[in-house]
């Protein structure tokens, strides 16, 4: 019982410092904390398929695609159509994949989605000051 009303204490300590980093973040560190996110729960998928643990490697992925949606929707495809048009088709492939991933439970599917968010998340974290860029993926756009 204590066990219990400890993890929810931390869980609820981890919400509120959640929510206050996100609240003073600026649009381009969101995006990135989002991609983090996005890795994360694909890094717990994998621990969970390779447990056989189909309940909770069937969460996480679910929240992976969750977090890719949510980049996808927040794409802004009037700054530049095709760029944006290229990161909405990149995003909605890695979301078929992990859905095939979690169909299959195919680990190699898994490490391919999750390579293409790393790579993703590296041109990212390198193009902080790029204007055009931050506008198409919608960073720039404040909400």
């Amino acid at each position: 019982m204590y066990t219990t009303s400890g993890n929810d204490a931390l869980r609820e300590y981890r919400q509120i410092g959640t929510t206050s980093t996100v609240g003073e973040s600026s649009p381009h560190r969101l995006i990135q904390m989002m991609m983090e996110h996005a890795l994360s729960r694909i890094n717990f998928a994998r621990g969970h398929m390779e447990r056989q643990e189909v309940d909770r490697k069937g969460k996480a992925i679910g929240d992976a695609i969750s977090v890719i949606n949510g980049l996808q929707v927040s794409l802004n495809h009037k700054a530049n159509k095709r760029m944006s048009e290229n990161f909405d088709a990149l995003y909605a492939y890695m979301m078929r994949r992990l859905l095939q991933a979690n169909l299959d439970d195919d680990l190699s599917i898994l490490d391919e989605v999750y390579g293409l968010m790393q790579e993703l998340k590296e041109a990212w974290d390198a193009i902080a000051d790029d204007p055009e860029v931050i506008a198409a993926t919608g960073a720039g756009v404040e909400g």
